[in-house]
């Protein structure tokens, strides 16, 4: 059985690496995808989300994202000692993703003139700069997210890697529906890994990381997590 704490770093490189693969592909000049949409990125990060889980679950349960674990603790489902290791395991997978789309993509990179669309391989930034309101759709997104993943019921018998599909549905129906005003990061790590991949890599013409936003994908996700676990305790 693979390491749990190597599990969630797999993981989450697996998850960032198709997920930011699929924003690199629509926004950046000369992909073969570029310009082809928000339902292709919505899509990617589904299927990014279904290899993850799958690859990942039975060793650890395939949070994948910071939420996800201190939502799981809070609820009694696991164990508070393991979350920091767990925090920390994603981050870097997350970063370690960033790196593999940044070579991936490392001649259109070159080629890209908008610093806004390689910023935003990276990390998330709303559609309309609203700090209050901003919070509150990453809070309220990452809610009903997790609120469903606690709802979900685990099959009786195993579907194999098909026992991924309902989460990944479900990031499908986030990023179509409440994912337009921030992005949907609902997930820290998503967004804190590749945002410090952007800031320390050397990508041609980056411009800035734009830090003075970081913060909401990190508050409201976790705000978020609190407000899931405190309705399905009351549930």
């Amino acid at each position: 059985m693979m390491n749990p704490y190597l599990a969630e770093f797999l993981g989450t490189t697996l998850l960032i690496s198709f997920g930011n693969g699929v924003v690199a592909n629509v926004l950046l000049d000369k992909s073969k995808g570029n310009n082809s949409g928000w339902i292709v990125i919505s899509f990617g990060w589904a299927i990014a989300v279904f290899v993850g889980v799958f690859a990942v679950a039975t060793a650890s349960g395939a949070h994948l994202n910071p939420a996800v674990s201190v939502c799981l603790a809070l609820v009694g489902k696991f164990s508070w000692s393991l979350v920091p290791g767990y925090v920390l395991a994603q981050i870097a997978g997350a970063y370690a993703g960033s790196l593999l789309v940044w070579l991936v993509y490392f001649k259109h990179f070159s080629s890209n003139n908008d610093v806004a669309a390689t910023r935003a391989v990276f990390c998330t930034e709303p559609a309309i700069r609203a700090p209050f309101f901003n919070l509150l759709t990453e809070t309220i997104a990452t809610a009903l997210f997790l609120l469903a993943v606690l709802l979900i019921v685990a099959p009786s018998n195993s579907l194999g890697a098909l026992d991924a599909l309902p989460v990944a549905l479900l990031v499908l129906g986030v990023g179509l529906s409440l994912g337009g005003p921030t992005g949907y990061a609902i997930n820290p790590a998503r967004d804190f890994g590749p945002r410090l991949a952007h800031a320390t890599l050397p990508i041609a013409g980056k411009g800035s990381s734009d830090w003075s936003y970081a913060w909401v994908p990190i508050a409201g996700p976790l705000l978020g997590a609190v407000i899931a676990a405190l309705v399905f305790t009351a549930l």
